[in-house]
């Protein structure tokens, strides 16, 4: 097929990796435009970007569809199917009929459940113990298309990052078998019950939470690594907590029940197993513990 494909982050890269090993045409390659990042804040395109230019596919980052022009030159790539994963951008009427078979989308959650910006982050912080991934035509509306095919994945203490990874794999894989046999994968209707959104993750909300059982505390620290990082500060200093453990324990929520960084909750205890202070690599407990002392009854904020 010739295929457009939109797209963004890490998460889209293995789909179109196996769309171009798998032979398909890709016309052309839209991503967001490149971001200032890194100490410099020198402009970084996105991982999708330098993935198509290393394969020598060309890339364009306008940053709106809604204008004539930009609809033109999408119509002009003539297109058999265009594929979005996590592209970033509303696709207006227009770009959604242009390509003979329409827009196709992978989303990463199993639809009606959590339509919208952050379906991983929400099924893990939700306690959900399955997600997957929904390949759907994509219509006017947020998430709300009809289904061609899904895959389904257990959470099963995975971070987001190593979900986010399963499910790229997964749904590259996914999306080939439906386009070897559009036929086989008819639309079907999302069904009205179970309908949740999955609203963009607030930077506030990877604040560890003291005052929520520690079961919940560690489904934080889960949703948001490695990325922002969930925290709490003590001193002014913020610590980022990428990994943490479940332990029994009882206490004023927020505060040390010993000097292994024991940290009482709303119900049991969470405890740190890899943590990060403001400007320093990654450490275990024990590491971090050697280097700064937390004695029992410190309060963490």
């Amino acid at each position: 097929m010739r295929i457009i494909f939109m797209g963004t982050p890490d998460f889209a890269v293995p789909a179109l990796v196996a769309l171009v090993e798998a032979g398909h045409e890709i016309a052309c390659v839209y991503s967001q435009p490149p971001r200032p990042a890194g100490r410099g804040k020198q402009l970084q395109p996105s991982p999708v970007q330098r993935e198509a230019e290393a394969r020598g596919i060309a890339v364009r980052h306008p940053v709106s569809l809604k204008g004539a022009e930009e609809q033109a030159a999408f119509a002009a790539l003539n297109a058999d199917v265009a594929i979005v994963a996590a592209y970033g951008l509303i696709l207006p009427r227009a770009v959604l009929d242009a390509p003979r078979h329409g827009c196709i989308n992978i989303h990463a959650s199993l639809l009606p459940r959590w339509r919208g910006a952050a379906p991983i982050q929400r099924a893990i912080l939700a306690g959900d113990t399955e997600t997957g991934v929904t390949i759907m035509q994509m219509e006017a509306g947020l998430d709300t298309g009809p289904m061609l095919a899904e895959v389904r994945t257990a959470v099963d203490g995975k971070t987001a990052g190593e979900l986010t990874a399963e499910l790229a794999e997964l749904g590259g894989r996914l999306l080939l078998d439906v386009l070897a046999d559009l036929p086989a994968h008819p639309p079907r209707l999302q069904p009205d019950d179970g309908v949740t959104y999955a609203a963009k993750i607030d930077k506030a909300e990877s604040r560890l939470d003291f005052t929520r059982a520690a079961a919940e505390v560690e489904r934080q620290v889960r949703a948001f690594a490695p990325a922002p990082g969930a925290f709490f500060e003590l001193d002014g200093e913020r610590y980022r907590v990428l990994a943490a453990e479940v332990v029994n324990g009882s206490g004023k929520p927020g505060e040390t029940l010993d000097d292994q960084l024991t940290i009482a909750c709303a119900e049991s205890a969470i405890r740190p197993v890899l943590i990060q202070r403001a400007g320093r690599p990654v450490m275990d407990r024990a590491a971090l513990l050697r280097g700064r002392a937390i004695p029992a009854g410190t309060a963490l904020a």
